[in-house]
């Protein structure tokens, strides 16, 4: 473990809200922040940052703790790594002896690999045998500058050019490998390339880190695009291309296409906010990621049948974490790119600002699935189209609705309306339910350790203690002070439920020492769950000082468990725990009402 001074120096140079906001866009209230929560799909805020405890807690979702839990949950690393990752955003340096660590090595590895190989697969478009890249790239209507700007590239067509290349420059096969830019033979006798005779575009994360790649096939054989599986620094579902380029736009909100060829030209034309995924469908975690850079989306996916249906199910799961949306129509054209070439990028620009609203777009969607010259059409349409403005959240945005479809259709208002308000009540019925068997299957199935789990079966079965050492917890982090008091009549071993028991050893085992126990000292001894334990404790302090009084009640109510025992669960104590139980007992008689205004030793 670090040194003390280190971590207390990265705690002071990082402050929580600081690097909350460059991932979140929060709203101060008094004394905390609150904002949308990136760990889960929500449309109204839960997630909060506590400046004064340094913390942060959803509570949605759960997620909790202090700053290195943050970015150890939303860059999906391990501990060490989080440290090295703040530590390098306030420019401090790591101590030699974490330098070593095995994984961290590893994507540090990777990192240098993919920048190379990008170098290299940039360079083949200037020699000879790359030729048919570049003009490839320069058919497509690509700058020079362009190519430079996102780095593109080429892969020679041999087996193990890329290979030969990087082994040259001293990088193991293991290595190349993990990196997934090279595949075993079946023999076992050396590599080969994973990608070959592809124009190549390098997948960078918001740091500039080339993490990935995308390769589209120039000649015959193989799928039309590969692009590089997960490795340890890459998650094709975190990740969205030209993102690095986007998040610095001036342009409002963000245009979401369906290729890397569509992005480029976009930004190409001055669409510099465009981005796009990483050939798989959109997850929610790339909609949370979208929603970090503003609280507004055009899609300009392809207009085929396959491009429309990744837009519905975009326009779904965009509503979800409450994003403005608009869809572009594109005319005679099948993608931006194509339209672009065609019409020009100002064209596009009013295309992009004259664009339809996701519900306009999902009325049009409708409405041309059915024949409506036809009563049984019309009726049909109706039905699904209650449907949709059942969905809509916004009362007022509803209503509009309503009353235009129901002149459309020549319908009765007040029909329509009680057919919308019908499906809202069933579907409120149904989401109840759906709330409820999740949370009894959650909590019976998950394994020990995890979120629900038998810990939070635990805490079920003993809410009144899980709740009372919830708050005696948080308030020795608050008051260490009175740590002394508390530990004459309560030891971690008397904590009912496991997490807090493993929390309470830590503190305990800190407080001891004279060491602090704020959430950034004690984090690299917690577990995330642990960690996010503690913070919902904090949370619901919300920074105030416990009173010893208040102190006094929990210990008590804790104290009273060892009352609380069973003939037979006394019976199946060793003689040790029986000593402490009846010793327990008497400590519990003889420190009742005990004052709180003495000496808290």
């Amino acid at each position: 473990m670090l040194s003390e001074s280190f971590i207390q120096e990265l705690k002071y140079r990082n402050d929580i809200e600081s690097v909350v906001e460059s991932y979140v866009r929060l709203k101060r209230g008094g004394k905390t922040l609150a904002g949308l929560c990136p760990f889960h799909s929500e449309k109204s805020p839960s997630f909060h940052v506590y400046p004064d405890t340094q913390s942060f807690y959803c509570f949605g979702c759960g997620a909790g703790g202090d700053v290195i839990a943050f970015v150890r949950r939303i860059e999906n690393l391990e501990y060490m790594e989080a440290l090295r990752f703040l530590a390098q955003r306030v420019g401090l340096a790591m101590p030699e002896e974490v330098e070593n660590d095995g994984s961290a090595r590893l994507k540090t590895r990777i990192l240098e690999i993919n920048r190379e190989a990008a170098r290299i697969f940039h360079q083949n478009l200037s020699s000879p045998a790359g030729r048919e890249g570049l003009n490839y790239l320069r058919g497509r209507g690509l700058s020079d500058r362009t190519i430079r700007r996102f780095g593109l590239g080429y892969s020679l067509a041999g087996w193990d050019n890329l290979y030969k290349a990087l082994s040259a420059r001293g990088f193991t096969e293991d290595e190349l490998i993990a990196a997934s830019v090279v595949s075993r033979r079946k023999q076992g006798d050396g590599c080969f390339d994973m990608f070959r005779g592809r124009v190549m575009f390098p997948i960078l994360d918001l740091r500039g880190n080339v993490v990935g790649f995308g390769g589209r096939q120039l000649g015959e054989g193989g799928p039309k695009y590969l692009n590089s599986p997960d490795t340890p620094v890459f998650k094709k579902s975190r990740n969205l291309f030209a993102l690095n380029f986007a998040k610095s736009s001036k342009e409002k909100g963000m245009i979401l296409a369906e290729g890397y060829m569509d992005v480029i030209a976009l930004h190409q034309a001055g669409f510099d906010n465009a981005v796009a995924t990483l050939g798989t469908a959109l997850t929610p975690e790339q909609c949370r990621l979208i929603s970090q850079y503003g609280d507004s989306v055009s899609l300009s996916y392809d207009s085929d049948e396959p491009g429309q249906k990744a837009t519905r199910r975009a326009v779904s799961l965009l509503s979800e974490i409450g994003m403005k949306i608009k869809v572009i129509n594109i005319p005679d054209a099948k993608d931006p790119d194509e339209y672009i070439k065609k019409f020009g990028a100002q064209r596009f620009r009013l295309l992009l600002e004259g664009s339809a609203n996701s519900t306009e777009f999902a009325i049009s969607a409708i409405r041309r699935k059915y024949d409506l010259e036809t009563d049984d059409g019309k009726m049909n349409c109706l039905k699904e189209l209650a449907a949709l403005l059942a969905d809509i959240p916004n009362e007022i945005e509803r209503d509009v609705y309503l009353s235009r479809i129901a002149a459309d259709f020549g319908a009765s208002r007040e029909a329509l309306s009680a057919q919308v308000q019908s499906i809202r009540k069933r579907a409120e019925r149904a989401r109840r339910r759906k709330e409820d068997g999740k949370l009894t299957v959650f909590a019976v199935n998950m394994p020990d350790g995890r979120p629900g789990g038998i810990n939070e079966l635990q805490r079920r079965n003993n809410m009144k203690y899980a709740v009372a050492e919830d708050r005696l917890l948080a308030a020795l982090v608050v008051n260490p002070d009175y740590f002394k008091w508390v530990s004459k009549r309560l030891q971690p071993a008397d904590f009912v439920t496991d997490r807090n028991r493993a929390i309470a050893q830590v503190l305990y085992g800190r407080l001891e020492q004279n060491l602090p126990v704020d959430l950034t000292s004690i984090s690299g001894y917690l577990d995330p769950e642990e960690c996010s334990q503690l913070s919902r404790g904090l949370a619901e302090l919300s920074g105030r000082r416990v009173t010893r009084e208040e102190a006094e009640d929990y210990v008590s109510v804790l104290l009273q468990h060892r009352k609380d025992k069973t003939q037979e669960e006394i019976a199946q104590m060793t003689d040790e725990e029986y000593a402490r139980y009846l010793s327990g007992i008497t400590a519990g008689k003889a420190g009742k009402g005990l004052p709180w205004n003495g000496d808290a030793s």
